[in-house]
Formats: C-alpha cells, structure tokens, sequence
C-alpha cells in the first residue's frame, strides 16, 4: 500500500527552519557556556590575589609576633626587628620588611618576595595613647619597643582586589635583661 502524501515526512521549508532554530539555540548555549568560563577565570584571580594577600598579612603578623630581644626601628616603608628562628632553638634572626618598585620584601636573611602590587607600604608605630610614624622616637628609647605596629598597603596594578590592606599587630611584652 502507497502512503498518501500527506503523511510522506517535513517538507524542506520545516527541515531548514528546524535547522535554523537549532543553530540559534546552539549559538546562545556557546554564548552562556563563554560567559561561565570568563566568570570562573575571573573568580580564581581573584581567590588567587586574595590568597596572596591573606599569606603576606599571615607572615608579617607570625613575624611580629615572634619578635624577641633586639632593637625595633623603622618608618616609612620599611621597618626592621628581630625575631626567633624557626623551628627549635637556632639564633635569633633578623628581619627587614620594605616596599620598592611594586614588591613587598621580607629580609630573613634572604630576600624573599612577599607580595606583588604594593604601590605604598607605611609601617606606624604606637607610643603609649598616640601612633607615631618612625620608632625609635629618639637616641635613648633605642632598646624599647612601640606596644603595636601597623602596617597599611596600598594594592593595585595586578589582577584581583584593590585598595587598602590594614594590619594592626600588638607586641609581646618586652623582655627585660635579668
């Protein structure tokens, strides 16, 4: 038995506007799936800065923390102190913090890179009830320590968050020479 043509199957017009309907629905979905990856590579530079920021601010803040007998000094954007040696027992060692050329270095003796897109570093010190920008205050207080040290970054120039990283560290009580 023949079929009828009316039950023979689409005709070319319903072929190629099927077609075309599938095409715009192919072009959108590639459109979302773009926009995803961009959205995703976007948000790992960010976790990624972030996690940079959050590792320099962990290592000046154990750095401070760990201070011990010695002299503090600084200002501007450096500032150096001394602090126990890693691990078990060892010599103190010293350590020196700076910004220069967008690069937050940690000296301990080595020089270490610690944080890219550092346009400013300004370390303060607090003095009693007031914060004063250089430590020590003069000639005779050279032995003392501040009671806290802050340490404020301007950050830019690179992928990720931007703006001001504030750090404020209180010191251990000075040990007195017995």
């Amino acid at each position: 038995m023949m079929p009828r043509p009316e039950e023979g199957g689409f005709t070319l017009l319903e072929l190629i506007i099927s077609l075309g309907l599938f095409a715009l629905i192919a072009v959108a979905g590639l459109g979302l799936l773009d926009s995803v990856l961009n959205v995703q590579g976007r948000t790992e530079t960010r976790l990624s800065r972030l996690a940079d920021l959050q590792r320099a601010m962990f290592v000046v803040q154990s750095d401070l923390d760990q201070i011990t007998r010695g002299a503090v000094s600084g200002g501007g954007s450096g500032i150096a102190f001394t602090r126990i040696a890693g691990g078990m027992g060892g010599p103190p060692v010293p350590v020196n913090y700076g910004a220069a050329d967008g690069v937050l270095v940690r000296s301990a003796p080595q020089p270490q890179m610690l944080l890219q897109g550092v346009t400013q570093a300004t370390w303060r010190f607090r003095d009693g009830d007031r914060w004063i920008d250089r430590w020590p205050v003069n000639e005779e207080r050279k032995e003392e320590w501040p009671r806290a040290v802050s340490v404020e970054m301007q950050v830019g120039g690179v992928p990720g968050p931007q703006g001001t990283l504030r750090r404020v560290v209180v010191l251990p009580a000075q040990p007195r020479d017995k």
